[in-house]
C-alpha cells in the first residue's frame, strides 16, 4: 500500500511558486540595486548628481523591478 502512494507522488511534477521569467527579473533586480549602490560610492563631492540623484532613483528602480517580478504570475 505504500508503495503505490510513493509511486504517485514521484510521477507528478513539482509546481515551483515562481517561474523561470520571475527569477530572471529578480536576478536583473539585484543587479540594478547593486548598480546603484556602485554609483554612490567614490571619491568625488558628498552632492554630486550622481551620488544623490541618480544613484537613489537606479536602486529605487531596481527594488521596483523586484517587486514586480515577486507579483508577476
Amino acid at each position: 500500500m505504500a508503495q503505490k502512494n510513493i509511486e504517485k507522488t514521484e510521477s507528478q511534477p513539482e509546481n515551483f511558486v515562481f517561474g523561470k521569467a520571475n527569477y530572471r527579473l529578480m536576478l536583473i533586480g539585484i543587479g540594478v540595486v547593486i548598480l546603484g549602490f556602485i554609483l554612490m560610492i567614490g571619491e568625488t563631492e558628498i552632492y554630486d548628481f550622481r551620488k544623490t540623484i541618480l544613484a537613489p532613483i537606479v536602486v529605487l528602480a531596481g527594488f521596483t523591478l523586484g517587486f514586480f517580478a515577486i507579483l508577476n504570475k
